[in-house]
């Protein structure tokens, strides 16, 4: 490890544990105990609220586990807490007198209700943004301006989280992170990366998760962190689900169930999807190329249409042993269908605009089908001492891609007359597979009062395939190959790890230290040229996590954590996208892995009407992946993904919740960093110095009864790249939603980047030329969505006091 990271590190540590020495902490109490029924069997999930002895709002809140226990912590202090669950009664424990010693309530019982379920309603709902400090979670469902939407969309809109116009996500100004679905790898993202989750529809996401520094139970894979897409799944005794419709402009046609049945032992939940869309977009290249003292110019401007059909479906079931014991199977179906057409027009110059050399016209016309499986079998035990348990994960992924695109390229003269030129006629296809195949398991063991160790393993094969052929047809109608654009590329990716963690609490310091081993084997092959790169590497990722607990619901952690990204397929594989034939991009077979030490000092206040948590972070990075563009003499531009030698980048994040009114509540983010990147290993101009930030608020307001507005907004500033910059990108959205049919339905209508001011704006420079590039891969979209639950009552909006922390 370089020495400037250990210096952090180490001041880190020493600072936490300064801040442990002082003696005027008030302690926090833990409150534990468990709910059953009058047969004694435990009552899941029950709502659990504790309040001020005289009061009548929830001070703190949390929910119950399958086997009924909770806990929650409280000053010291007299208060009272009240249990709801669907089809029991309220329980309440008056006269609840908290001192400095943990306080056990064992079991309560809590009688069935006989109101109908249709009655029942819940008062409370989840913040729109949960903080923590070793991660944030997102209640995306809250935010209205998702409806809708699919999970890039999503993603766009979650603080410190940016979505490029390709799909492309990065987290705290690194493209290098982890996507998750359910904690787990998906398919979705495996070929196509972030821009698979466009065909996942929002309507069947629960949160998002955002883990900036994870410990060593988490795959070392994701230089900047993990985003976890958790999906909705529902486990409530009986019959219950909700449903939506969604229409939209430009067209937007959706519907989508999220359906479950419990009965004693057994629960069956499924979500489907289907969804069709018509995403038009829209992209212009201005392009300056330097040879033999003269300047030629080149202006690209480009349409395209993307229609898709996607179809999700994901079914399961919950077998439980016994309430501790669960056993889960579940499949996830998926396939798309798209048809896409984009218009280039290139318009080339002599020196000046006012010279004009010629026209020429391009156009792709693409067909794509995407069949995706998921089998999983889960097990669960946990055991009689909380925070007790074992866990054992066994997934199989099966990812099939089909493409098939057609070209045809003309060119005329500057008057628009035809050149004489012939035209040409291309075609494009590419296959390719995955299939992976994963075991995962975890065991959690407490010891003591507050410590707990923690171990696990974790087994992962993937093998892809990428066939791909372009072709052009002859004068005589006969089809030839294209040189060096044709060969059959194999993928081969083998991955074991092990991982330990040990933790205590002293008083009000808390630690966590981990260490996670990870045997890596990658082998990429292309066939027809027999050209084979196997590589084999062993690597230790530590973390460290410390906490320290101040008075007046303050806390502060510092953590360090090694991480890594491994070239993915896409990265390594050589072949180019043709569907413009001036720009290529393609992978790099001889990339390499690239490291990053990540440091962080987070703090976290909680206030009577929201909450704010604020953090500084460090990251080292060797190796750092970075996409390089050059032009030739002729202005066919080459980007595929490099090494370069270093990053260091420092940065503040700010993010809160408040509820000034009961009418209106505010959540915001706020993020500064600065990036230092040398090249020099690649080319002495490949250098940058970067300050910029992003900026993410939405303010909510109840005009009336069971109505609802928000603005969301959104900036990111413009940043420096190693051969030129990123522009600036401000966006607003407006939504408004109602109640109806007796609170059962909701409307939400919603305009998405009301002023269209979504583009990706960048400058590219090198030796021999000059590149402007804007680009909008979803222009303005308004959208209606129906929402309709079925026993299943909405929860209101809390004012902040009520925010489960």
């Amino acid at each position: 490890m370089p020495l400037a990271p250990l210096r952090v590190c180490l001041f880190l540590l020493c600072s936490t544990l300064a801040f442990a020495q002082s003696p005027k902490i008030e302690h926090q109490i833990w409150i534990r105990g468990t709910f059953v029924d009058e047969a004694n069997k435990p009552v899941p999930f029950a709502s659990v609220a504790l309040y001020q002895a005289s009061g009548t709002t929830p001070i703190s809140g949390v929910v119950a586990d399958e086997a009924g226990t909770f806990a929650l912590q409280a000053k010291p202090g007299h208060y009272k807490l009240k249990a709801s669950a669907v089809s029991y009664q309220e329980k309440v424990v008056d006269d609840l007198h908290v001192t400095t010693q943990d306080i056990q309530l064992g079991v309560s019982v809590m009688k069935s209700s006989a109101k109908k379920l249709e009655e029942v309603v819940v008062v409370g709902e989840k913040s729109q943004m949960e903080l923590s400090l070793d991660k944030r979670i997102f209640n995306v469902g809250k935010d209205l301006a998702n409806a809708g939407g699919t999970a890039s969309d999503i993603l766009k809109n979650i603080p410190s989280v940016a979505v490029d116009g390709e799909g492309n996500v990065s987290l705290r100004g690194s493209n290098s992170v982890r996507i998750l679905i359910d904690g787990k790898p998906s398919g979705l993202v495996s070929i196509k990366g972030g821009a698979g989750l466009q065909q996942l529809q929002g309507s069947m996401i629960e949160r998002v998760e955002v883990i900036t520094n994870p410990s060593a139970r988490y795959e070392a894979e994701g230089m900047g962190g993990i985003i976890n897409i958790v999906l909705k799944k529902e486990r409530k005794e009986g019959f219950n689900g909700s449903f939506d419709v969604i229409t939209g402009y430009p067209a937007n046609f959706g519907a989508a169930a999220n359906v479950n049945y419990r009965r004693k032992n057994l629960n069956f939940f499924i979500n489907y999807t289907a969804s069709y869309r018509n995403t038009p977009g829209r992209n212009s290249i201005y392009q300056e190329v330097y040879r033999n003292d003269s300047t030629f110019i080149s202006q690209q401007n480009s349409t395209s249409q993307l229609k898709g059909q996607n179809n999700n479906a994901r079914a399961g079931i919950d077998y439980y042993f016994n309430p501790k014991t669960i056993l889960t199977a579940a499949y996830t179906w998926r396939i798309s269908k798209g048809k896409r057409f984009s218009d280039i027009h290139y318009l080339d110059y002599v020196s000046t605009l006012a010279n004009p050399k010629g026209i020429t016209n391009r156009t792709q016309d693409e067909t794509e089908t995407e069949p995706n499986s998921e089998y999983v079998i889960s097990y669960k035990k946990t055991f009689a001492r909380e925070g007790h348990e074992l866990t054992a994960d066994v997934r199989y992924l099966d990812n099939w891609e089909k493409s098939d695109q057609y070209f045809t390229q003309q060119t005329f003269l500057p008057n628009g007359a035809p050149s004489g030129s012939p035209n040409i006629l291309q075609r494009a296809v590419n296959d390719e597979t995955e299939k992976q195949f994963l075991v995962q398991v975890d065991y959690v063991r407490p010891f003591r009062k507050d410590g707990k160790i923690e171990g696990g393993l974790r087994s992962s094969t993937r093998n892809m395939t990428n066939d791909y052929t372009v072709t052009q047809q002859n004068s005589d109608g006969s089809w030839f190959a294209l040189p060096n654009l044709t060969n059959d590329f194999l993928y081969q990716e083998k991955i074991n790890a092990l991982y330990g963690i040990v933790g205590n609490k002293i008083r009000k310091f808390s630690y966590q230290a981990g260490l996670r081993a990870e045997w890596t084997d990658v082998t990429t092959t292309l066939k027809q040229t027999n050209d084979v790169n196997p590589r084999s590497y062993a690597n230790l990722f530590p973390s460290l996590h410390a906490t320290y607990d101040l008075p007046h619901q303050h806390a502060l952690q510092a953590s360090y954590s090694r991480r890594v990204r491994r070239p993915q397929y896409n990265d390594l594989s050589p072949f180019m996208t043709f569907s413009d034939s001036r720009n290529f991009f393609s992978g790099n077979p001889d990339l390499n892995p690239e490291f990053t030490d990540a440091f962080e000092l987070g703090h976290i206040k909680y206030v009577e009407k929201g909450s704010f948590s604020s953090s500084v972070y460090y990251r080292y990075t060797t190796g750092k992946i970075i996409r390089i563009r050059r032009v030739d003499t002729l202005g066919n531009s080459t980007t595929r993904p490099e090494n370069l030698a270093t990053e260091h980048s420092y940065g503040a994040e700010f993010a809160g919740s408040y509820a000034l009114y009961k009418w209106w509540k505010l959540d915001g983010s706020l993020n500064f960093f600065r990036a230092i990147t040398n090249g020099g290993n690649l080319d002495a101009s490949y250098q940058s110095d970067t300050y910029s930030w992003f900026a993410r608020t939405s303010s909510r307001f109840t005009f009336w009864k069971n109505t609802d507005a928000q603005l969301r907004a959104n900036y990111e500033a413009p940043q420096k790249t190693p051969q030129g910059s990123r522009r600036a990108i401000a966006t607003l959205d407006v939504s408004i939603s109602k109640d109806i049919l007796n609170n059962n339905g909701t409307l939400v209508f919603n305009i998405i980047d009301v002023f269209n001011s979504r583009r990706y704006r960048s400058i590219t420079e090198g030796a021999n030329f000059y590149t402007e590039s804007n680009s909008q891969g979803r222009l303005r979209q308004f959208n209606l969505t129906f929402n309709y639950r079925l026993r299943q009552a909405k929860k209101k909006m809390k004012d902040a006091s009520e925010a489960d922390f």
